[in-house]
């Protein structure tokens, strides 16, 4: 296995693409892993901070007509944009998806979904094996219990796929604070979604942007 380390190992917004995975109704109902309500945050959160640098996002569900629609608070961020249904459980062996991933012409895949043990750890490892550079966002993602949860992440990274949460994600994209192309964006994303932080920073704004009192006249 290659180790991943230096510069060239961090994520970049030109050379990413995301898929989001069965961020479905029926796959909730048994999500022990997380939190749902910071299930649905981090994965909206990571389909609005790929938007905000421009990267391609796929959406993609199992079963649509039984499972239910991918959440509102994704689809929502894509309008008009198709969700590809599959029927294989395993998204990497559904050629259209593949397919769409390949025309973006980018290497560093991106994933998140539900379950990680199934749904995210079968395409990220076969992908991984076929010398995609592949990436799960983990906080993005969620399983039927912690530990199955826990054992996708190390059966992952024994195949060589690297684990982030979708905060670092941000980070990565952004990588240096002078970059202020996406920044607006970027910090939308931060106020929306990165619950204390967000709220910190809008605090910070309103800080710098209160008047000095005058002093008493004598």
């Amino acid at each position: 296995m290659t180790f991943r380390n230096g510069l060239d190992s961090l994520l970049r917004p030109e050379d990413s693409v995301v898929v989001l995975i069965d961020h479905q109704p029926f796959q909730l109902t048994n999500l022990n892993s997380h939190d749902p309500h910071m299930a649905i945050n981090n994965a909206a959160a990571l389909a609005a901070t790929a938007k905000a640098f421009d990267v391609p996002v796929v959406l993609t569900s199992v079963l649509e007509a039984q499972g239910g629609v991918i959440f509102p608070q994704i689809t929502s961020q894509f309008p008009g944009q198709e969700v590809i249904n599959r029927t294989f459980i395993n998204t990497w062996e559904d050629q259209k998806v593949v397919d769409v991933v390949k025309a973006t012409g980018r290497k560093q895949l991106i994933i998140a979904g539900l379950y990680t043990e199934i749904c995210v750890a079968m395409p990220a490892i076969q992908a991984a094996g076929e010398g995609w550079d592949v990436t799960v966002v983990t906080d993005a993602s969620g399983g039927v219990s912690l530990e199955a949860h826990q054992v996708a992440i190390q059966r992952m990274i024994a195949a060589g796929v690297n684990m982030i949460t979708w905060m670092a994600v941000l980070g990565e994209w952004q990588r240096d604070w002078a970059r202020t192309e996406k920044l607006p964006a970027a910090v939308e994303v931060m106020k929306q979604y990165a619950g204390a932080s967000g709220i910190a920073f809008l605090w910070e704004q309103q800080l710098l942007n209160t008047p000095v009192p005058a002093k008493a006249v004598r």
